[in-house]
């Protein structure tokens, strides 16, 4: 029965690649038919009064949207524990090549996770490959390389702007990771071989163990990405008269701020409707997705503070500089 339980993942993933498979196309549809993509209001506003009852209200609301992909990334994370053994992981990504980055990228952007929700699933990549860089991969691609959100993005935005999103993924998930990962070389253990390399240990505390890695950073992250929002003066957020500045303000304040997936498409189209550059839709819509402050901070525990912290830095450069080639 021990090699039928990698069928446990297998079939986690076939579902919620149904669930997001259904919204998607309910998605491209609806703006097919409509031009138009509408999100709640009430997830992600800059304005309100700052305090602990609009935090957490907001916050409560941002879980009730992304909670069923949230459910489904902590599932899977689990059972990749539990059932996958380390050795599967070393074949396929133990070269230190190109090669695995696209791998861990494809099978990352076949998920279709929001930032946070694929969080878990990094954690659960890395324990078991023992690979920082394809486990940033699967964690970039997730949501930065998400098929929907580009074809929407495509069909909503000019194609210079389009164009700019998808390049900034590919290069984030392809080079980013392997720059990160070669950085940070003599931190991180090599592969496991051997007899170690079978192991695996059973569902529930597998669970367990994802849920209490996770859990706080991904609720206390949101808090204060929530937080962010009252504080941010939404004049400077639809400024059209900063040029250049308006790509680092908006690339700046994209890093940190939880989004669940498309809602940076809404955000873009306001700040062109309001007269900011292409540049700052483009920074916001690669940045947005890409990273935010939970799922950092869930990757500081996987890994540690300084891993999350070049990350952060290197998603705002990307958005910062695709921002200012589309403004060009």
């Amino acid at each position: 029965m021990r090699q039928y339980a990698v069928l446990v993942p297998v079939c986690i993933v076939a579902a919620l690649l149904a669930y997001k498979g259904s919204a998607s196309f309910r998605a491209i549809d609806k703006v097919r038919l409509s031009g138009a993509l509408s999100t709640p209001s009430d997830i992600v506003a800059f304005s309100g009064a700052p305090g602990f009852l609009t935090t957490a209200e907001r916050s409560i609301h941002y879980f009730g949207v992304i909670w069923p992909a949230l459910a489904f990334g902590v599932l899977i994370a689990a059972a990749v524990r539990a059932y996958i053994p380390k050795d599967w992981f070393a074949r396929i990504l133990s070269a230190q090549t190109l090669r695995a980055q696209l791998t861990a990228g494809a099978a990352g952007a076949s998920l279709m996770l929001c930032s946070c929700c694929v969080a878990p699933v990094f954690g659960a990549v890395y324990e078991r490959s023992s690979r920082l860089g394809p486990s940033l991969a699967v964690m970039l691609a997730s949501p930065s390389l998400n098929p929907a959100a580009l074809a929407l993005t495509f069909m909503l935005f000019a194609p210079k702007i389009a164009i700019a999103r998808l390049l900034m993924g590919i290069a984030t998930v392809c080079l980013g990771g392997m720059v990160i990962e070669h950085l940070f070389t003599d931190a991180f253990p090599a592969p496991l071989t051997g007899d170690r390399a079978g192991d695996t240990s059973p569902f529930l505390p597998s669970l367990f163990h994802v849920l209490l890695r996770t859990m706080p950073a991904l609720m206390l992250g949101a808090l204060c990405s929530t937080l962010l929002t009252l504080y941010v003066p939404k004049e400077l957020f639809y400024s059209s008269g900063f040029g250049i500045v308006a790509i680092i303000a908006i690339a700046t304040i994209a890093v940190p701020l939880a989004l669940p997936t498309f809602f940076e498409i809404p955000l873009a189209l306001g700040l062109l409707a309001a007269g900011a550059p292409a540049g700052a839709a483009a920074a916001l819509l690669f940045a947005g997705p890409a990273v935010n402050l939970p799922s950092l901070l869930a990757l500081g525990k996987s890994t540690n503070r300084k891993v999350a912290g070049v990350l952060a830095v290197l998603i705002w450069a990307v958005a910062i500089a695709g921002g200012l080639a589309v403004s060009v």
